[in-house]
């Protein structure tokens, strides 16, 4: 899965200089939106900023786990903080949870909009006369969907596209797609075009690349990681 960033403020292919920063840990200047904000709380303890909102000096990691991992392990917080910072092991593991959360919560919102229809069979028929052009702009599967459904399904919508397909998300259990979404069992669903669908798939991404790191993500998706 692939999704184009429309707002980091590139100007001709390339990112304004107001929206790159620098990884404390690899020193890489990346976009904004490739990297997570971190600030001390009230009590010194090290607090993700993923809406970039709260106050006080940020320190800026690469948005991937072994990354977030390497900055609690290596003490990067308190040195890129000039100041003591009580950051958790567990760390890590919260950004990414909370990652996940923001993305299955844009989910319910994209469902509430109409941007979503769910069950194999809808999905096949969103895909299917011709309507997936213009009408699907991803599918989503569950990480535990069975691989035969999936095939099927992504065949499908790569006979609609000429062979292109579209971008698919597989992040994401059927026990937390039903929750989201508030439907039984959900295990496939298609993305209608729509605001709300865009930011469910930015999201995904987002979540998709922290838990396999830049490398392995754009390795994956033959993507240029400069």
């Amino acid at each position: 899965m692939r999704i184009e960033a429309t707002e980091i403020g590139e100007t001709k292919g390339q990112p304004a200089t107001d929206t790159l920063r620098r990884c404390a840990v690899t020193r890489v200047q990346r976009p904004k939106d490739d990297l997570i904000r971190f600030v001390l709380g009230p009590d010194g303890t090290v607090v993700p900023d993923l809406k970039e909102k709260l106050p006080g000096r940020g320190v800026w990691l690469t948005a991937a786990h072994e990354t977030v991992a390497q900055a609690v392990k290596r003490k990067v917080f308190s040195r890129a903080l000039k100041a003591e910072a009580k950051a958790s092991e567990g760390l890590a593991d919260q950004v990414g949870a909370l990652l996940t959360e923001t993305a299955l919560q844009a989910l319910g919102i994209a469902n509430k909009a109409g941007n979503v229809v769910f069950g194999h069979t809808k999905v096949e028929q969103a895909l299917g006369a011709g309507s997936g052009k213009g009408h699907v702009v991803a599918l989503i599967h569950a990480s535990d969907a069975a691989d035969d459904g999936c095939r099927k399904l992504d065949g499908k919508a790569r006979a609609t596209t000429e062979g292109r397909g579209f971008p698919t998300v597989r992040a994401f259990s059927a026990d937390e797609l039903s929750l989201a979404s508030g439907r039984p069992n959900v295990i496939h669903a298609a993305l209608i075009p729509g605001g709300a669908a865009r930011k469910f798939l930015a999201a995904a991404s987002r979540v998709e690349r922290y838990r396999m790191g830049p490398s392995a993500f754009a390795d994956r998706y033959g993507l240029d990681t400069d």
